[in-house]
């Protein structure tokens, strides 16, 4: 794994050791942040289920003001702390506890929220149903699954759909 793009660019990231944890592949966050270019530079970034942080990193090297990792895992957190002072990073908040407990609770109100669950759950719909709370009047959500999102939720509109490889990128803003 290493960041594709910013100030960061090149440095590599430590991984898992096995293949318990899927995280999003060099390919799959260079569409995104191909896609997400110029909405970026300036944001509050939120990467919920961070696992590594290799997104919410590739974030901040690329201009986000700030980046809240969340992870309910105490060690995709410590491995998220470890890669982001391997780049010396600045600028972020590390957050312990579940995805949909952090949405619901949060006061914070974010550009961009990035909602990547662990495959073959419902923690990512579950998420999108109360995530609007958090966003941002302008703000995009982008959540990565292995099958296409077909939902609605209130609140939200989904403007698009990616697939690469195994992974489906569903990009929702507010319905206004």
């Amino acid at each position: 794994m290493r960041i594709i793009g910013g100030i960061y660019k090149g440095r590599t990231l430590y991984g898992f050791e096995g293949k318990d944890i899927r995280p999003t592949s060099d390919m799959v966050r260079e569409s995104l942040f191909n896609i997400l270019q110029t909405k970026i530079y300036g944001t509050t970034f939120l990467d919920l289920f961070c696992g590594t942080g290799a997104v919410g990193i590739e974030a901040l090297s690329r201009g986000a003001k700030h980046v809240v990792f969340n992870d309910r895992d105490r060690k995709s957190l410590a491995l998220t702390e470890k890669n982001l002072q391997k780049c010396k990073a600045e600028g972020y908040t590390i957050s312990l506890g579940d995805g949909v407990s952090f949405l619901a609770n949060t006061n914070n109100k974010f550009d961009v929220i990035f909602i990547d669950p662990p495959y073959k759950t419902t923690l990512g719909e579950d998420c999108l149903k109360i995530a609007c709370n958090a966003l941002t009047d302008n703000g995009i959500i982008v959540f990565e699954s292995d099958k296409p999102c077909n939902q609605q939720f209130d609140g939200l509109i989904c403007y698009d759909v990616r697939k690469y490889g195994k992974a489906h990128l569903t990009f929702f803003k507010r319905d206004v």
